[in-house]
């Protein structure tokens, strides 16, 4: 059962994942009574006869299903909770290689499973579902969610007090494109002024222009090229599911991530004066300083999806971003969205009622000279314990602060670091911000990447 991995399901279609087991899955998550389930499906080639898999074991195992069919991950989200399913689980290999494909499972009320559950739904996968099926067998329904979904993810801004702004949407052939359009339709038809210049826009499981992955950095041209070709105010790219979205300033300027955890922050806090904002460890100065000079409280936590959400529920923060992309929204089950930023951004960026508004370059211009990172480094290690234990005791005399929530995090006067090991691979993960000083960055990287590499 290699496709079980920490929290979600992953792996080689025929190889890790197969529709016996995608049938098996379902029997096991039947048998937990959840009542009613929400299944949906990305574009990948073999998504559909994996969830039709699914489905039958569903209903085989006695629990009735709701097929929104294609959608996002987020859209599974709403569905289990708008629904009042027992679970959700969504098809999907997100950003993940072309022969690959998963599946991401929810609770009710869209809670992410804890690990006892899902290692429990894990071994019973793996028993099979044997012979004997349910007494009555569930119900599978095709039922279209998108209008009530689009109706909630709108409610986060007032359509008519958008600006009036050009961008480009890039969906890489992903599963964005239909919902970013019902979106559009609905905030044009309450008065928005937007124009999208669309491209690679039609889902095609082929990936005819590469697998969606905005995050890699050969992937930004791209979009970076049209946003200066159609002189577009911004630009927005998502991965496969799009439950990250992706932001490109009005001179195709790719905006990292942390800096997009701030700005929507910022989006938040002007609605909810004084709101808790949790953010993740690996670089945090700028939004700390934001959320407070905003009114606002931050609050760490792990990386992670299932440990933000459980930070934002346990806290009642308002929204939780982390620097990977992905953005939590309480009125949203405290879940990931990749719709929801890009209406805040534009909100953002009409600015305050008669002061005028700003470009999105300019919104996150001062954090990002305020506060220069590195950017997410990795490094193929082996030793990793030993390497971070060495690296702390170098640098610990001359500490301000030391913390081991995620990883190992060192504060000094004008720089901070983050290293931290990865779940999955033989990796460390660099992160490394200073106050303001782009040479003290490059000499602490090139410090750091010296003592990591040996």
């Amino acid at each position: 059962m290699s496709a079980f991995k920490a929290y979600d399901i992953r792996g080689r279609v025929g190889e890790d994942l197969t529709e016996e087991i995608a049938y098996a899955l379902g029997r096991a998550a039947a048998a937990r009574d959840p009542g009613r389930v929400a299944t949906g499906r990305d574009i990948r080639e073999s998504s559909a006869a994996l969830q039709g898999a699914l489905n039958e074991g569903l209903a085989d195992g006695g629990a009735d299903v709701s097929d929104i069919g294609l959608c996002g991950t987020e859209e599974v989200y709403f569905a289990t909770d708008h629904l009042g399913a027992g679970m959700g689980i969504m098809v999907t290999a997100s950003h993940n290689p072309i022969d690959y494909n998963g599946m991401k499972l929810v609770g009710a009320g869209s809670r992410p499973l804890d690990d006892a559950t899902f290692r429990a739904l894990e071994a019973a996968t793996l028993a099979g579902p044997g012979g004997t099926k349910a007494p009555a067998r569930g119900r599978v329904e095709t039922v279209d969610t998108r209008a009530a979904y689009v109706e909630r993810v709108v409610s986060f801004v007032d359509p008519a007090a958008l600006p009036a702004v050009k961008l480009v949407a890039n969906p890489g052939n992903g599963c964005a494109g239909p919902t970013f359009d019902a979106i559009l339709d609905a905030i044009v038809a309450k008065g928005a002024r937007v124009e999208a210049v669309r491209m690679h826009h039609a889902p095609d499981g082929g990936f005819p222009n590469g697998i969606p992955n905005p995050l890699l950095p050969e992937n930004q041209p791209v979009t970076a090229d049209r946003v200066r070709e159609a002189s577009a105010d911004l630009g927005l790219a998502w991965d496969g599911d799009f439950d990250r979205c992706f932001f490109f300033d009005e001179t195709g300027a790719f905006i990292p991530g942390e800096y997009m955890v701030a700005l929507l922050a910022q989006a938040v806090l002007a609605g909810e004066p004084g709101a808790k904002i949790v953010h993740d460890p690996r670089v945090a100065w700028n939004t700390i300083r934001t959320v407070r000079e905003m009114g606002g409280e931050p609050v760490v936590s792990r990386t992670g999806h299932a440990l933000v959400k459980a930070k934002m529920r346990e806290t009642g923060a308002a929204y939780g971003g982390e620097m990977s992309a992905h953005h939590y929204f309480r009125d949203f089950m405290c879940c990931d969205s990749g719709m929801i930023p890009w209406l805040l951004v534009l909100a953002a960026m009409a600015g305050p009622a008669g002061q005028g508004g700003s470009s999105l370059g300019a919104l996150v211009g001062e954090m990002r000279e305020r506060h220069p990172s590195s950017g997410e480094i990795n490094f193929r290690v082996e030793g990793a314990a030993e390497i971070m234990a060495a690296i702390e005791a170098e640098y610990r005399p001359d500490a301000l602060s030391v913390d081991h929530l995620d990883g190992l995090s060192m504060e000094f006067a004008d720089w901070r670091f983050n290293l931290r090991r990865s779940n999955t691979e033989p990796l460390l993960r660099l992160n490394v911000e200073t106050r303001g000083d782009r040479d003290l960055l490059e000499r602490r990287v090139a410090d750091l990447r010296a003592r990591i590499a040996g």
